[in-house]
């Protein structure tokens, strides 16, 4: 954990901030005049629900974005928000007159939810390696199948009043199991925090900052529900802690740039880290002149037309549409390094998109038509863009100047192919060696080749 006089002033005073709801807790504790009664178990149903929404908005926003830049940091992040929203619905659900009679489960669920959320805070603050990564992701299914059948275990034995929670748990018995699962959960969120505060200060990203601060105000709760006592103000405090904490990272979350919305937490390797990968550009021959003679209606008309087929298209076969800037579409294969074909893969988008193409062209003779580029390599994956805004996930190397280049090359309706990706496809495929090019920003001539015709064999997916 970085000490407290390497962080910045705002950091301080969110650390400090932290430490608000302790010295409350305490106050309160220590004057038991203050320490009122308030038993409302609409007021307590409402706002644990609220805590539980929230909690299953984040987890699913950072599932999402987990799944699609295959991080697995991400991946552990939104499964401590999705237990712990699990358990807090359980907790919502057994609040005692509302929907059911008292029950165990009332107690038990919250601590057992945080602890659970803990675990998977603890892993996510760590800087996996890339085969620790890789074996998160691939166990992601069975790790969220696991999740759900805690929760159901947990939902069953507790409302079907089944052992050990078959009758109503002593006050003794009660405060075991919560200060066992506290100190575990203490001591679990003290390492999630102090690994993103560690992050935070490696990276200085705000977002970082608030992790941390969540996941300590959620340590904070899992001492308030070990030694509170019902109904008592002091017991409220750790539902306003955990609502708080979730609506931190929400607010935090909302304010940033929205492409990229997470990532000042992704694992180094999703940050920046080597791909070896596919880049296909397509754009218009004669966008210009078109668009010159034309109502600009009819301009969008026509690349509505072509893109709402070549965008499916391309995404069916692997590619990754990385954007769409005019009449140029960009896809990206490979991104993730789990597509070990993508030099077929890319060159087989490339040949469909230009039948399609040729096929809405046939309707509309005087529309322009597409030439594409396709060249293979390494690059580097990495975000680009301000630290407030305008960040993209993208690749950057010279893999990806030269299929710009290829494609400016390449004649109308025709697909242009580096070396990088002829080398790399499968025996049979028909191209026309062109003569050496001669591009902007090389010393060195290009070799090039008009591809023609793959082997016949995949199916709609580019797998063979």
């Amino acid at each position: 954990m970085s000490s407290l006089h390497e962080m910045t002033a705002p950091a301080k005073l969110w650390v400090a901030a932290a430490t608000v709801p302790a010295v409350l807790w305490v106050v309160v504790l220590t004057k038991p005049a203050v320490d009122e009664r308030w038993e409302s178990h609409p007021a307590h149903f409402w706002l644990v629900l609220a805590a539980a929404l929230a909690s299953v908005g984040l987890g699913y926003a950072v599932l999402i974005a987990g799944r699609r830049r295959r991080d697995a940091r991400l991946f552990l992040v939104s499964l401590a928000f999705l237990a712990s929203a699990a358990f807090l619905g359980l907790h919502a659900l057994a609040t005692p007159g509302v929907l059911l009679g008292k029950n165990s489960g009332f107690e038990l669920a919250p601590p057992v939810g945080l602890v659970v959320a803990a675990a998977f805070a603890a892993a996510s603050s760590l800087e996996l390696s890339a085969r620790a990564a890789d074996l998160v992701l691939h166990a992601a299914p069975a790790l969220l199948g696991l999740l759900a059948t805690l929760v159901v275990a947990l939902a069953v034995v507790s409302l079907a009043s089944l052992p050990p929670l078959d009758h109503p748990l002593a006050a003794e018995e009660l405060d075991g199991w919560q200060i066992g699962l506290a100190v575990a959960g203490v001591a679990l969120y003290a390492t999630a925090a102090g690994g993103y505060l560690a992050l935070y200060r490696r990276r200085r990203a705000r977002f970082a900052l608030a992790v941390a601060l969540a996941f300590g105000l959620l340590a904070e709760a899992m001492v308030v529900i070990a030694w509170a006592r019902n109904w008592q103000i002091s017991w409220w405090e750790w539902h306003v802690l955990m609502l708080a904490a979730f609506g931190l990272i929400a607010a935090i979350a909302r304010s940033e740039w929205h492409e990229e919305r997470f990532s000042a937490l992704y694992l180094d390797r999703t940050l920046a880290g080597a791909r070896d990968v596919s880049v296909l550009l397509a754009d218009l021959s004669g966008f210009t002149s078109f668009s010159e003679d034309r109502e600009p209606t009819e301009v969008a008309t026509m690349l509505n037309t072509y893109f709402e087929t070549i965008v499916p298209l391309l995404e069916a076969n692997g590619g990754e549409v990385h954007q769409i800037v005019g009449d140029e579409v960009m896809a990206i294969f490979n991104k993730q390094g789990d597509m070990p074909d993508h030099p077929e893969r890319a060159a087989l988008a490339a040949l469909r998109l230009q039948a399609e193409a040729a096929r809405i062209a046939a309707v509309h003779p005087d529309w322009p038509r597409f030439r594409t580029g396709v060249n293979s390599g390494d690059v580097v994956a990495a975000v680009v863009g301000g630290p407030r805004g305008h960040r993209k996930h993208g690749v950057v190397g010279d893999t990806v100047n030269l299929a710009a280049r290829l494609e400016a090359a390449a004649r109308p309706g025709a697909v242009v192919i580096g070396e990088g990706t002829y080398h790399r496809l499968a025996a049979g495929a028909v191209v026309e060696r062109v003569p050496p090019l001669q591009v902007k920003g090389k010393r060195e001539t290009v070799d090039a080749y008009v591809l023609l015709e793959l082997p016949a064999g995949p199916d709609s997916s580019g797998r063979r």
